[in-house]
C-alpha cells in the first residue's frame, strides 16, 4: 500500500508492506505471560465512552444498584491487572506525548510502543497503549468536564490551556468529530481481538481456517490500531501544548490521515468480524454436538427419577421456573414434574387448531375421571424453533396466543429449547414439525417414541402409553365399525347397538354423493332395512368439503358432521392407526384388518368411496365407482338375497366388479410425517408398490407441503 507522507504524526511513505510487517513481527518476542486485558479494557471502554466534547449528567437508573455491585467486582480485576502493567502503561503514555512533542513520525512512535511491550501477546500490547492513550485523553475531558465547578480542576485545566480551547469550541468540532470517528474503530478492532483471545482452547484451535486467517491478520491488526491510537494522541497533545490556533484548522493532510486511518480500522474490523463470527459458529457446532452426545448417553442410563432427564432438555440455568402451568398460566419449577409419567408434546408453532381441540378434550376427559394412577401423568408442551431463524414479533404473537389456550404444562418460551436439544429431537425421535406425543415414566426413560396415534386412536384408555400398551390395544381389536367411529360420535355407536345397516362414505365429488345416496336409499327401500348414512369428508380440501356439506343440508342427503375438527380427526385416527403399525414394525402384509385400514386411506385418495357396516360387522368396503355400481345393479343380485341374506349378496356382487375395474391404490405420506416406510405392498393386488416424490397443495389453511407418495 503507498502511503503519503505528511507532517509530523503524519502517515509513512512504505514502498512494500511486507517490509513493514516483517519488522513488526521482529518486535513479537512474547515471554508466555498470559495477561487477562478484559478487565482492563472495560475500564478504557467506560474512560472513552464518557470523554466526549458535551456530557450531560449521569442519570440515575433503576438497575444503579445492580451496576455498582458489578463495579465491585470489576475493581478487585482492575487491581490485579493494574499491578503488573501500570508502570508499562505510563511508560507508553509518557513516550506517547514526548514523541509527539518531539516531532516523530507516527510510524516512529508505533514501532517503539510495539519494542516497549515486545514480550506481551498481541491482545495485551493493544489494551495496554489504548490505556495509555485513555489515561491522557481521559484527563483532558474529565477536567473539561469539572473544571468550572472545582478549583484544583479549573487551574489544572488552566494549566493545559482547556478554557481557551473549550470557549473555542465551534470551529474545533470537525478534529474532534474526525477524533471520535477514530477511537469508535479503533475500540472495535480491540473489542474483536479480546474476543479472538477469549475463544475456549477446547472447541477451536489454529486448524480451524477462520481462526488460523484471523491470527494471520493480528499483527498488521495491532500495528495499524497502536498508529490510530498514536494519531488520536497527537491531535490531544498538540492541541493542549500549542493552544487553540492549533486546532482552528484541519489541514488536508490531518483530516486525509484520521479518515484514512479510520477506513482502514473499519475494514480489519469488518473482516475481523467475520471471521469471529464463524469461530463462534465452529464452537457452537462442537459445543452442540457434545451436548447432543451427552443427550444421547442421558436417555441410555438408568435414573432414580426424571429429574435429571427433563432438566437436560428444557432447564436453563438463569430460568429457575421454565415451565407455565396451563390452569393458573403462573411460572412453575420443573419438580412438579417429578416421578410423574411425563408426555411431552413437541410440535412447532404451527400446530393445528384441530390438533389441539382434539388433545384438549382428550385431556380434559382424562381429568374428569382421573384415578389415582391417572393423575400422575402429565402433559408439556415443548415447542421447537428452528434455531437458525430469527425470532420476530410475529412468532412471539403466535406462540403467546397458542400457550394460552392450552390446560396442560407448556415451557415458558422456545429459546429455553437448546439447539442440540432440536437435533436430539429431530434425529432420534424423528421429528418432522408434525406434532408428536414422547412418553417418559417416572424413571425418565422413554417407553413411547410417540404416543400421538395411540392418543388419537384410544385417548387416555392407552395409559401409561408404552409401546407394550400399544400392542396389547391392538391385539384386542378387530375390523369391526367401532375401530373407526370409536369416542367421534355417541349417535352411530347407538345405531350399532339397533342393529342397523349404516354406510359410512366419503368424497368431495358433489354429484357422486348425490348419485350415492339416493341409490342407497332406493336399494334398503327395496330391500326393507333400516338403513343409516353419513358423510365423513376427506382428509384434505376443506373447502370442497364444505361445499358437498352444503347440498347435503339443503337436499337433506343423509347425516354428517357439522364440525369439521371431528371430520379432521376421523381421518386423523385412520392415519394414526397405519402410523402406529408402521412405529412397532407391526406393518404385517397378512393383517386383514390393516389391509382393510390401507384400502379406506387409499380410496380417500382416489374419489368417493363407502364402507357399509350390519352393525358392528363391516360387509363391504370399497370405491365410490364399484359401491355406487353394486346399488344400481341391485336388480342383477337381490335374488340372491332370500337364501344368502343382503350381506353376501350385496358383497359378492361388489367384489365381482370389484374384481374387473381395479381402482389405482395410493399412499401419501408428507415429508413432516416423521417414520416413514421404505416400500408398502398395495392392499388390493399385494404387489410391491411404486415409489414417487410429489408436491401437493391443496390450497387449505396451512403452508403446501411435500409429499413421498406410495
Amino acid at each position: 500500500m503507498q502511503l503519503i507522507k505528511g507532517d509530523r504524526g503524519g502517515m509513512l511513505s512504505m514502498s512494500d508492506d511486507s517490509v513493514m510487517m516483517k519488522q513488526v513481527q521482529a518486535t513479537h518476542a512474547p515471554d508466555g505471560r498470559e495477561v487477562d486485558v478484559a478487565p482492563l479494557l472495560h475500564l478504557v471502554e467506560d474512560i472513552l465512552n464518557r470523554a466526549t466534547l458535551q456530557v450531560e449528567p449521569p442519570l440515575l437508573k433503576a438497575g444503579q444498584a445492580h451496576a455498582e455491585m458489578e463495579e465491585k467486582n470489576h475493581q478487585i480485576s482492575y487491581s490485579i491487572v493494574l499491578d503488573a502493567l501500570s508502570y508499562v502503561i505510563d511508560r507508553i503514555s509518557c513516550e506517547i506525548a514526548y514523541k509527539a512533542l518531539g516531532g516523530a513520525d507516527a510510524h516512529g512512535t508505533t514501532m517503539t510502543i510495539l519494542e516497549t511491550l515486545t514480550s506481551f501477546q498481541w491482545d495485551a500490547k493493544l489494551v495496554m497503549t489504548l490505556a495509555a492513550f485513555a489515561l491522557h485523553y481521559g484527563e483532558f475531558w474529565l477536567l473539561a468536564q469539572i473544571y468550572s465547578s472545582n478549583q484544583l480542576a479549573k487551574s489544572m485545566a488552566i494549566l493545559k490551556q482547556l478554557p481557551t480551547i473549550l470557549e473555542h469550541s465551534g470551529p474545533l468540532k470537525p478534529r474532534f468529530d474526525a477524533l471520535n470517528k477514530l477511537i469508535k474503530a479503533i475500540l472495535e478492532v480491540t473489542r474483536s481481538m479480546v474476543k479472538f483471545k477469549e475463544l475456549p482452547p477446547s472447541y477451536i484451535s489454529q486448524d480451524v481456517p477462520a481462526l488460523s486467517a484471523a491470527m494471520a491478520h493480528v499483527p498488521a491488526a495491532v500495528y495499524w490500531t497502536v498508529r490510530a491510537i498514536v494519531a488520536c494522541a497527537n491531535q490531544i497533545t498538540l492541541l493542549t501544548t500549542m493552544g487553540h490556533e492549533y486546532g482552528y484548522a484541519l489541514t488536508t493532510t490531518e483530516s486525509w490521515e484520521l479518515s484514512t486511518l479510520e477506513h482502514k480500522l473499519t475494514n480489519i474490523h469488518e473482516h475481523m468480524r467475520k471471521e469471529l463470527a464463524t469461530c463462534h459458529q465452529h464452537i457452537d457446532e462442537k459445543r452442540s454436538l457434545e451436548e447432543y452426545k451427552m443427550l444421547v448417553d442421558m436417555f441410555e442410563m438408568i435414573h432414580i427419577d426424571n429429574m435429571k432427564v427433563l432438566k437436560s432438555l428444557i432447564y436453563s440455568k438463569d430460568d429457575m421456573q421454565p415451565l407455565v402451568d396451563g390452569s393458573t398460566k403462573r411460572r412453575v419449577s420443573i419438580e412438579v414434574l417429578r416421578r410423574k409419567n411425563v408426555l411431552l408434546l413437541i410440535s412447532d408453532l404451527n400446530i393445528s387448531n384441530d390438533e389441539l381441540a382434539i388433545l384438549e378434550q382428550i385431556y380434559n376427559e382424562s381429568r374428569l375421571h382421573a384415578t389415582r394412577l391417572d393423575s400422575q401423568y402429565e402433559v408439556v408442551w415443548v415447542p421447537l424453533v428452528d434455531p437458525s431463524i430469527q425470532w420476530t414479533d410475529a412468532m412471539q404473537t403466535k406462540f403467546d396466543s397458542l400457550q394460552s389456550t392450552m390446560p396442560w404444562y407448556t415451557v415458558h418460551h422456545p429459546s429455553l429449547i437448546r439447539k442440540a436439544v432440536v437435533k436430539f429431537v429431530r434425529e432420534q425421535w424423528h421429528f418432522r414439525n408434525k406434532p408428536i406425543l414422547v412418553v417418559l415414566d417416572p424413571q425418565g426413560k422413554v417407553v413411547s417414541p410417540n404416543a400421538i396415534h395411540m392418543m388419537w386412536i384410544w385417548g387416555s384408555n392407552a395409559f401409561p402409553f408404552t409401546s407394550r400398551r400399544e400392542e396389547d390395544l391392538w391385539n384386542t381389536e378387530s375390523w369391526k365399525l367401532e375401530l373407526l367411529v370409536d369416542g367421534i360420535d355417541p349417535m352411530i355407536l347407538n345405531w350399532i347397538k339397533e342393529g342397523k345397516y349404516i354406510f359410512l362414505y366419503g368424497g368431495d365429488d358433489v354429484e357422486w354423493v348425490r348419485k350415492f345416496t339416493n341409490s342407497a336409499r332406493a336399494v334398503a327401500s327395496a330391500a326393507r332395512i333400516p338403513l343409516e348414512m353419513v358423510y365423513v369428508g376427506k382428509s384434505s380440501k376443506r373447502e370442497a368439503i364444505r361445499r358437498v356439506l352444503a347440498t347435503i343440508t339443503v337436499e337433506k342427503l343423509s347425516y354428517f358432521w357439522q364440525d369439521l375438527t371431528m371430520i379432521w380427526f376421523f381421518w386423523t385416527r385412520l392415519e394414526s392407526m397405519l402410523f402406529s403399525k408402521i412405529q412397532l414394525g407391526k406393518i404385517d402384509d397378512h393383517d386383514p384388518m390393516m389391509q382393510e385400514i390401507k384400502k379406506l386411506l387409499s380410496y380417500d385418495k382416489e374419489g368417493g368411496w363407502a364402507v357399509l357396516s350390519n352393525g358392528s360387522n363391516i360387509i363391504s368396503n370399497g370405491h365410490g365407482n364399484t359401491v355406487l355400481t353394486t346399488l344400481i345393479e341391485y336388480d342383477l343380485w337381490k335374488e340372491h338375497i332370500p337364501v344368502k341374506g343382503f350381506d353376501l349378496s350385496f358383497d359378492e356382487h361388489h367384489k365381482k366388479i370389484h374384481g374387473v375395474t381395479y381402482p389405482c391404490c395410493r399412499f401419501e405420506f408428507p415429508n413432516t410425517a416423521g417414520r416413514i416406510p421404505e416400500s408398502m405392498r398395495c392392499p388390493e393386488c399385494h404387489r410391491t408398490m411404486e415409489k414417487y416424490t410429489t408436491f401437493l397443495c391443496c390450497h387449505d389453511v396451512g403452508n403446501p407441503h411435500e409429499s413421498s407418495l406410495f
